[in-house]
């Protein structure tokens, strides 16, 4: 078969299958829009990812992060960002997931302040679920949306009145393979932010809202720059008032939390706050820190935010943000209800002490992943923020200074047996979800997504270079890792039922994990290979338009 392709006047190609609803979201003028995006700013991204490398090379080389000295005038300088529309000042609670139109739904009819739709880790991006996400993005913002489940017959509608809407597009170093500009794959993040302003930035300042979305990943301000300029563009082709667009930028890598200032600086007319990705944060401090032995981690599950080097996190990001005017956002409880009424009361009670140390910190608002948790959180943040929008007033000015050393501080923690075999069950399981199209799922109580996995299998990886002991006094390496992991696949089959594993794609999603696990070097995002293998079907047949 020939492959699909639509191709602008301005050189952007579609790759692959036809999916339902492309020819309404890849509308000629749409695709007019992206090709400029792509004309200005793809190369610069490129940039971008080859200054990550060189950087990680000098911290791989013994050189530690720390403040910029040669942005210190911005640090000590006296500026705010331009502003905050009325409805962003109040986000006490938020609640995130996917795109797909259920989720959408109920998400929005959620008793929350605001609905994060994700492009990003908690989205599988098949070309298929990429154009369906953003269709049920514009009929959410248009009112129509409407969804009838299959199986019952059941019907979804949106309230009178939903949740604030804001699009997370994917980090920066994801590509969109489907769609190609002068030969290369568009980045994913260009993609997914022009396709949701064009086909709906009309229909939000309408309706009094406006552009809103998270940006993931950011590793420098220099990135910040770059989707300043982005949004700097956009609102002057489409007319529009410089800071119309509004951001939310996850501070969640370890090079980026020494550049708050600057980030916020760079992004200043379209910024609102910074967000305490605390999953992806965890994952990214292993990541960064890769060669320094005397900074391991113990298990992921004791890697609390009342860990100094997390705590030191979170409460700088507050006292960086309030000083600018800026909203501080707290993380995610990535906890799912339970049928077991004894277990919901445990779950409920470890959701209500997480928000009341964010709220406590001073946080302006914090994540939920199932509406479930959203009376719990709310109540918390409610006895905190009480009658006012968010916690600016609350300044931090009296804390000793935050040092690098602080931020960088090691853990202590055990690496325990049953730390590493339940990181190999959830990160097994996780990637074969993803693998199959499906980046949000729930394993052992727990809403997982792609940082989750990323923390599981990370560790074990930094466990194996740096020689750690277990609890038990076993040594853990590579072949330990092929031991266990053959073992916690039979306790998943097992857990699963042999109908479900064997009709799964659970041994490759193993492959993938071991190679990932016993390289050499740590591969970047487990998602680049996943990429590979999920859009291999799609980019592979196809069918003339």
């Amino acid at each position: 078969m020939s492959q699909a392709v639509i191709e602008s006047k301005d050189r952007i190609i579609k790759r692959g299958q036809f999916v339902a609803g492309e020819d309404q979201v890849l509308s000629a003028e749409a695709l007019g829009f992206l090709a400029e995006l792509a004309e200005r700013f793809a190369a610069p991204r490129q940039t971008l990812l080859q200054a990550r490398l060189q950087k990680q090379a000098e911290i791989d080389a013994g050189k530690l992060p720390d403040f910029l000295p040669e942005t210190r005038n911005v640090r000590e300088g006296n500026w705010q960002i331009l502003g905050i529309p009325a409805d962003l000042q109040d986000r006490r609670v938020e609640i995130t997931g996917p795109v797909d139109r259920k989720m959408v739904i109920n998400a929005l009819n959620a008793d929350v302040k605001v609905f994060m739709a994700d492009f990003e880790d908690s989205l599988a991006p098949s070309w298929e679920k990429v154009v369906q996400g953003q269709q049920n993005l514009k009929d959410a913002v248009d009112g129509t949306i409407e969804y009838t489940n299959p199986a019952n017959g059941k019907e979804y509608r949106l309230n009178p009145d939903p949740a604030v809407l804001i699009a997370r597009v994917r980090g920066l170093h994801l590509d969109e393979a489907h769609l190609t500009y002068q030969g290369e794959p568009l980045p994913g993040a260009l993609v997914d932010f022009a396709l949701y302003f064009y086909h709906n930035y009309r229909a939000l300042l309408a309706k009094g809202s406006g552009p809103y979305f998270y940006i993931p990943k950011l590793q420098s301000h220099l990135e910040a720059r770059w989707w300043a300029e982005v949004f700097a563009y956009t609102e002057e082709r489409f007319c529009l008032t410089p800071g119309t667009i509004k951001a939310t930028c996850l501070i969640e890598t370890l090079p980026a939390v020494f550049e708050m200032d600057e980030i916020l600086y760079e992004l200043r007319n379209n910024i609102v706050g910074l967000n305490c990705g605390r999953w992806d944060y965890i994952f990214s401090y292993i990541k960064t820190l890769k060669n320094y032995p005397d900074r391991v981690l113990p298990d992921r599950q004791v890697v609390t935010m009342d860990k100094p080097f997390l705590s030191a996190y979170s409460r700088l990001l507050i006292k960086t943000c309030h000083k600018r005017g800026a909203l501080a956002m707290g993380g995610m409880a990535a906890f799912i209800p339970a049928k077991d009424p004894e277990r919901q009361a445990q779950v409920l009670a470890k959701v209500q002490q997480d928000k009341e140390l964010e709220a406590r910190n001073g946080h302006d608002g914090t994540w939920i992943a199932h509406p479930g948790l959203a009376d719990t959180a709310m109540a918390v943040m409610n006895e905190y923020i009480g009658d006012r929008p968010n916690q600016l007033q609350v300044s931090r000015d009296v804390d000793a200074p935050i040092t690098a050393e602080d931020l960088l501080a090691p853990c202590e923690g055990q690496a325990t047996e049953a730390g590493m075999r339940a990181n190999i069950r959830i990160a097994v399981q996780y990637i074969e979800a993803w693998i199959s199209g499906n980046g949000c799922v729930p394993i052992y109580g727990l809403m997982e997504d792609a940082a989750t996995a990323e923390i599981s299998r990370a560790s074990i990886w930094q466990w194996i270079k740096h020689g750690t002991h277990l609890d038990n006094g076993q040594l853990v390496t590579a072949d330990l890792f092929r031991t266990l992991l053959k073992e916690e696949l039979s306790v998943v089959r097992e857990e699963l039922g042999a109908e479900r594993f064997d009709g799964g794609r659970f041994d490759e999603a193993a492959t993938i994990f071991e190679r990932l696990t016993c390289a050499d070097q740590l591969t970047d995002f487990l998602t680049l290979p996943g990429y590979q293998i999920l859009t291999q079907s799609t980019l592979a047949h196809g069918q003339a338009l």
